[in-house]
Protein backbone atom coordinates (compact mmCIF):
# COMPACT_ATOMS: atom_id res chain seq x y z
CA UNK A 1 0.00 0.00 0.00
CA UNK A 2 2.67 2.32 0.99
CA UNK A 3 4.61 1.37 -2.35
CA UNK A 4 1.49 2.07 -4.06
CA UNK A 5 0.94 5.67 -2.86
CA UNK A 6 4.24 6.19 -3.43
CA UNK A 7 3.85 5.42 -6.98
CA UNK A 8 1.02 7.41 -7.35
CA UNK A 9 2.55 10.22 -5.69
CA UNK A 10 5.42 10.27 -7.98
CA UNK A 11 2.74 9.83 -11.25
CA UNK A 12 1.09 12.82 -9.45
CA UNK A 13 4.12 15.19 -9.35
CA UNK A 14 5.61 14.00 -12.83
CA UNK A 15 2.09 15.08 -14.70
CA UNK A 16 2.15 18.07 -12.03
CA UNK A 17 5.11 19.02 -13.27
CA UNK A 18 4.61 18.18 -17.39
CA UNK A 19 1.38 20.15 -17.23
CA UNK A 20 3.48 22.90 -15.83
CA UNK A 21 5.97 23.08 -18.64
CA UNK A 22 3.12 22.57 -21.14
CA UNK A 23 1.70 25.69 -19.49
CA UNK A 24 4.86 27.60 -19.55
CA UNK A 25 5.74 26.53 -22.87
CA UNK A 26 2.14 27.83 -23.97
CA UNK A 27 2.92 31.18 -22.28
CA UNK A 28 6.36 31.72 -24.05
CA UNK A 29 4.97 31.06 -27.56
CA UNK A 30 2.22 33.29 -26.86
CA UNK A 31 3.45 36.70 -28.54
CA UNK A 32 4.32 39.50 -26.34
CA UNK A 33 2.69 42.97 -26.44
CA UNK A 34 4.23 46.07 -27.32
CA UNK A 35 4.20 47.10 -23.81
CA UNK A 36 6.58 44.87 -23.22
CA UNK A 37 8.95 46.40 -24.96
CA UNK A 38 8.57 50.00 -23.70
CA UNK A 39 10.87 51.17 -21.27
CA UNK A 40 10.89 54.82 -19.59
CA UNK A 41 13.98 56.58 -18.68
CA UNK A 42 14.63 57.62 -15.44
CA UNK A 43 16.43 59.96 -12.91
CA UNK A 44 15.64 61.06 -9.02
CA UNK A 45 12.69 63.17 -8.97
CA UNK A 46 13.20 67.15 -9.82
CA UNK A 47 16.49 66.99 -11.24
CA UNK A 48 15.73 68.80 -14.50
CA UNK A 49 14.48 71.84 -12.06
CA UNK A 50 15.91 74.91 -13.75
CA UNK A 51 17.42 72.86 -16.79
CA UNK A 52 16.85 71.98 -20.28
CA UNK A 53 14.75 75.44 -20.72
CA UNK A 54 11.76 73.49 -19.19
CA UNK A 55 8.54 75.12 -18.48
CA UNK A 56 8.43 74.32 -14.88
CA UNK A 57 9.38 72.37 -12.11
CA UNK A 58 8.87 68.68 -11.46
CA UNK A 59 8.26 66.41 -8.72
CA UNK A 60 7.39 63.13 -9.68
CA UNK A 61 9.31 59.94 -9.28
CA UNK A 62 10.54 57.58 -11.31
CA UNK A 63 8.03 54.68 -10.45
CA UNK A 64 5.35 57.33 -10.77
CA UNK A 65 6.54 58.43 -13.92
CA UNK A 66 6.26 54.84 -15.28
CA UNK A 67 3.00 54.56 -14.22
CA UNK A 68 1.94 57.82 -15.63
CA UNK A 69 2.99 56.52 -19.22
CA UNK A 70 1.78 52.84 -18.99
CA UNK A 71 5.10 51.82 -18.76
CA UNK A 72 6.59 48.93 -16.42
CA UNK A 73 10.02 49.01 -17.68
CA UNK A 74 12.51 51.42 -16.29
CA UNK A 75 16.06 52.14 -17.39
CA UNK A 76 17.24 54.39 -14.70
CA UNK A 77 20.00 56.57 -13.94
CA UNK A 78 21.75 58.55 -11.30
CA UNK A 79 22.26 62.00 -12.71
CA UNK A 80 24.32 64.36 -10.94
CA UNK A 81 24.98 62.41 -8.22
CA UNK A 82 21.75 61.77 -7.56
CA UNK A 83 20.69 59.68 -5.35
CA UNK A 84 23.53 58.92 -2.52
CA UNK A 85 24.59 55.50 -2.68
CA UNK A 86 23.49 52.73 -0.45
CA UNK A 87 20.77 52.72 -2.90
CA UNK A 88 18.95 49.52 -1.11
CA UNK A 89 15.93 51.66 0.48
CA UNK A 90 15.70 54.13 -2.79
CA UNK A 91 15.24 51.25 -4.78
CA UNK A 92 12.05 49.99 -2.75
CA UNK A 93 9.67 51.25 -5.04
CA UNK A 94 11.22 49.68 -8.31
CA UNK A 95 10.99 46.23 -6.82
CA UNK A 96 7.33 46.36 -8.28
CA UNK A 97 8.41 47.15 -12.04
CA UNK A 98 8.54 44.33 -14.22
CA UNK A 99 12.21 45.13 -15.43
CA UNK A 100 14.54 47.54 -14.23
CA UNK A 101 18.37 48.48 -15.61
CA UNK A 102 20.49 50.42 -13.31
CA UNK A 103 23.37 52.87 -14.12
CA UNK A 104 26.51 51.98 -13.60
CA UNK A 105 27.77 54.84 -14.98
CA UNK A 106 25.70 58.01 -14.77
CA UNK A 107 24.66 60.97 -17.21
CA UNK A 108 27.83 62.62 -17.99
CA UNK A 109 29.34 59.34 -17.98
CA UNK A 110 30.01 59.30 -14.24
CA UNK A 111 31.20 56.26 -12.64
CA UNK A 112 33.65 55.04 -10.26
CA UNK A 113 34.18 51.52 -9.15
CA UNK A 114 32.40 51.83 -5.73
CA UNK A 115 29.13 52.84 -7.57
CA UNK A 116 29.94 49.72 -10.22
CA UNK A 117 30.09 47.49 -6.75
CA UNK A 118 27.10 49.24 -5.27
CA UNK A 119 25.10 48.52 -8.17
CA UNK A 120 25.90 44.56 -8.37
CA UNK A 121 25.01 44.41 -4.85
CA UNK A 122 21.67 46.10 -5.43
CA UNK A 123 21.34 43.61 -8.64
CA UNK A 124 21.63 40.81 -5.86
CA UNK A 125 18.66 42.01 -3.95
CA UNK A 126 16.06 42.83 -7.21
CA UNK A 127 15.53 39.68 -9.06
CA UNK A 128 13.79 42.08 -11.65
CA UNK A 129 17.02 44.04 -12.39
CA UNK A 130 17.95 42.43 -15.30
CA UNK A 131 20.66 44.81 -16.95
CA UNK A 132 22.85 47.78 -15.71
CA UNK A 133 23.70 50.51 -17.95
CA UNK A 134 26.07 53.46 -19.40
CA UNK A 135 24.99 56.46 -20.01
CA UNK A 136 26.62 59.44 -22.04
CA UNK A 137 29.78 56.56 -22.59
CA UNK A 138 31.42 57.35 -25.60
CA UNK A 139 33.25 61.09 -25.12
CA UNK A 140 34.59 62.28 -28.01
CA UNK A 141 33.76 65.40 -30.41
CA UNK A 142 31.64 64.76 -33.22
CA UNK A 143 33.20 64.88 -36.45
CA UNK A 144 36.66 64.91 -34.92
CA UNK A 145 39.21 63.34 -36.54
CA UNK A 146 40.65 60.01 -35.31
CA UNK A 147 43.98 60.20 -35.94
CA UNK A 148 45.30 56.73 -35.88
CA UNK A 149 43.25 56.03 -32.20
CA UNK A 150 41.72 52.22 -32.56
CA UNK A 151 39.53 52.46 -29.27
CA UNK A 152 37.20 55.78 -28.91
CA UNK A 153 37.43 57.72 -25.89
CA UNK A 154 35.15 56.46 -23.22
CA UNK A 155 33.78 56.78 -19.57
CA UNK A 156 35.82 52.64 -19.51
CA UNK A 157 38.23 51.67 -21.65
CA UNK A 158 37.87 48.52 -23.75
CA UNK A 159 39.52 46.03 -20.76
CA UNK A 160 37.87 47.95 -17.40
CA UNK A 161 34.50 46.72 -19.62
CA UNK A 162 35.55 43.67 -20.00
CA UNK A 163 36.40 43.51 -15.79
CA UNK A 164 32.76 44.84 -15.75
CA UNK A 165 31.22 41.97 -17.51
CA UNK A 166 32.96 39.68 -15.37
CA UNK A 167 30.18 41.08 -12.13
CA UNK A 168 27.38 40.45 -14.17
CA UNK A 169 27.01 36.74 -13.48
CA UNK A 170 25.53 36.67 -10.34
CA UNK A 171 22.71 34.02 -8.64
CA UNK A 172 22.55 31.56 -11.82
CA UNK A 173 21.61 34.70 -13.75
CA UNK A 174 23.24 37.11 -16.32
CA UNK A 175 23.08 40.76 -15.94
CA UNK A 176 22.90 42.54 -19.76
CA UNK A 177 24.71 45.00 -20.29
CA UNK A 178 23.70 48.45 -21.95
CA UNK A 179 24.87 51.25 -23.08
CA UNK A 180 23.94 55.04 -24.52
CA UNK A 181 24.89 55.76 -27.80
CA UNK A 182 24.23 59.05 -30.30
CA UNK A 183 23.84 59.11 -33.89
CA UNK A 184 26.50 61.78 -33.99
CA UNK A 185 28.94 59.58 -32.49
CA UNK A 186 29.17 56.67 -35.13
CA UNK A 187 32.62 56.22 -36.00
CA UNK A 188 34.43 52.91 -36.07
CA UNK A 189 36.22 53.52 -33.13
CA UNK A 190 33.24 52.17 -30.96
CA UNK A 191 33.11 49.24 -32.56
CA UNK A 192 35.94 47.29 -29.86
CA UNK A 193 33.21 48.90 -27.12
CA UNK A 194 30.24 47.53 -28.53
CA UNK A 195 31.24 44.17 -28.70
CA UNK A 196 31.26 43.90 -25.13
CA UNK A 197 27.66 45.21 -24.75
CA UNK A 198 24.49 43.48 -24.66
CA UNK A 199 22.21 46.38 -26.04
CA UNK A 200 22.45 49.57 -27.48
CA UNK A 201 20.21 52.18 -26.97
CA UNK A 202 20.90 55.07 -29.87
CA UNK A 203 19.33 58.51 -29.88
CA UNK A 204 19.03 61.17 -31.59
CA UNK A 205 20.32 64.46 -29.66
CA UNK A 206 18.49 67.16 -31.52
CA UNK A 207 14.87 66.85 -33.00
CA UNK A 208 15.77 68.35 -36.50
CA UNK A 209 18.15 65.31 -37.12
CA UNK A 210 15.26 63.17 -36.51
CA UNK A 211 14.87 63.94 -40.79
CA UNK A 212 17.92 61.69 -40.95
CA UNK A 213 16.91 59.12 -38.45
CA UNK A 214 16.56 56.32 -41.45
CA UNK A 215 19.77 57.12 -42.49
CA UNK A 216 21.56 56.92 -39.37
CA UNK A 217 20.27 53.65 -38.14
CA UNK A 218 21.53 52.11 -41.35
CA UNK A 219 24.97 53.29 -40.67
CA UNK A 220 24.68 52.05 -36.62
CA UNK A 221 23.47 48.51 -38.21
CA UNK A 222 26.73 48.46 -40.31
CA UNK A 223 28.79 49.06 -37.70
CA UNK A 224 27.12 46.75 -35.23
CA UNK A 225 24.98 44.16 -36.90
CA UNK A 226 22.86 41.92 -34.96
CA UNK A 227 23.04 44.04 -31.67
CA UNK A 228 20.06 43.89 -29.49
CA UNK A 229 19.02 47.38 -29.70
CA UNK A 230 16.79 50.17 -28.53
CA UNK A 231 15.47 53.21 -30.03
CA UNK A 232 15.56 56.24 -27.63
CA UNK A 233 12.92 58.60 -28.00
CA UNK A 234 12.72 62.47 -26.64
CA UNK A 235 9.76 63.70 -24.83
CA UNK A 236 11.67 67.31 -25.25
CA UNK A 237 14.34 68.28 -27.21
CA UNK A 238 17.20 68.92 -25.41
CA UNK A 239 19.62 69.96 -28.24
CA UNK A 240 17.81 72.92 -28.78
CA UNK A 241 16.32 72.86 -25.24
CA UNK A 242 12.91 73.21 -26.50
CA UNK A 243 9.36 71.43 -26.92
CA UNK A 244 9.67 68.26 -29.08
CA UNK A 245 7.30 68.84 -32.06
CA UNK A 246 4.40 66.40 -31.54
CA UNK A 247 4.74 65.30 -35.45
CA UNK A 248 8.32 64.33 -34.68
CA UNK A 249 7.58 62.69 -31.56
CA UNK A 250 4.61 60.99 -33.89
CA UNK A 251 6.94 60.28 -36.08
CA UNK A 252 9.71 58.63 -34.48
CA UNK A 253 7.32 56.31 -32.19
CA UNK A 254 5.45 54.88 -35.62
CA UNK A 255 9.26 54.32 -36.83
CA UNK A 256 10.10 52.62 -33.76
CA UNK A 257 6.58 50.02 -33.85
CA UNK A 258 7.75 49.51 -37.48
CA UNK A 259 11.14 48.39 -36.70
CA UNK A 260 10.06 46.79 -33.98
CA UNK A 261 7.71 44.11 -36.20
CA UNK A 262 10.66 43.90 -38.51
CA UNK A 263 12.77 42.66 -35.71
CA UNK A 264 15.62 45.63 -36.50
CA UNK A 265 15.14 46.66 -32.89
CA UNK A 266 14.18 45.05 -29.70
CA UNK A 267 12.01 48.09 -28.08
CA UNK A 268 11.87 51.55 -27.40
CA UNK A 269 13.10 53.98 -24.76
CA UNK A 270 11.01 57.26 -23.77
CA UNK A 271 12.73 60.22 -21.89
CA UNK A 272 12.15 60.81 -19.39
CA UNK A 273 10.12 60.23 -16.22
CA UNK A 274 10.90 64.28 -15.07
CA UNK A 275 8.45 65.53 -18.01
CA UNK A 276 5.78 63.72 -16.96
CA UNK A 277 3.84 66.24 -14.54
CA UNK A 278 4.83 69.37 -16.60
CA UNK A 279 1.96 69.13 -18.91
CA UNK A 280 3.92 69.08 -21.96
CA UNK A 281 1.77 68.31 -24.78
CA UNK A 282 4.27 65.61 -26.40
CA UNK A 283 4.41 63.90 -23.10
CA UNK A 284 0.25 63.69 -22.77
CA UNK A 285 -0.13 62.78 -26.82
CA UNK A 286 2.54 59.81 -25.72
CA UNK A 287 0.64 58.61 -22.71
CA UNK A 288 -2.06 58.48 -25.33
CA UNK A 289 -0.42 56.66 -27.91
CA UNK A 290 1.05 53.88 -25.15
CA UNK A 291 -2.54 53.28 -23.99
CA UNK A 292 -3.62 52.76 -28.03
CA UNK A 293 -0.90 50.64 -29.30
CA UNK A 294 0.77 49.01 -25.95
CA UNK A 295 -1.62 45.67 -26.01
CA UNK A 296 -1.09 45.20 -29.96
CA UNK A 297 1.01 41.73 -30.29
CA UNK A 298 4.95 41.77 -31.13
CA UNK A 299 5.75 38.16 -32.92
CA UNK A 300 9.33 37.45 -31.98
CA UNK A 301 10.05 36.98 -28.83
CA UNK A 302 12.15 38.79 -26.62
CA UNK A 303 16.40 36.76 -26.94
Amino acid sequence: MEAAATTLGSFTLLALCAAVGFASAASAAEPQKIRDRMWVWGHDAGVYNGQWGLPGNSRITPVEGAEYLGVSNVIFIRYEGRPKPPFSAYAQPFKGLKRVMWSVTGAGGATSEAERSEVVALAREMPNMTGVFMDDFFQFTAGAAAGGEAEAAAALSVEQLRQVRRQLTLDGRRLDLGVTLYTHQLDPRIVPHLALCDVVSLWTWKAEDLDRLDGNFARYEKLAPGKRTLLGLYMWDFGTNRPMPVERMKKQCEQAVEWLRQGRIEGMIFLATNLCDLRLQTVEWTRRWVAEVGDQPVPRPLR
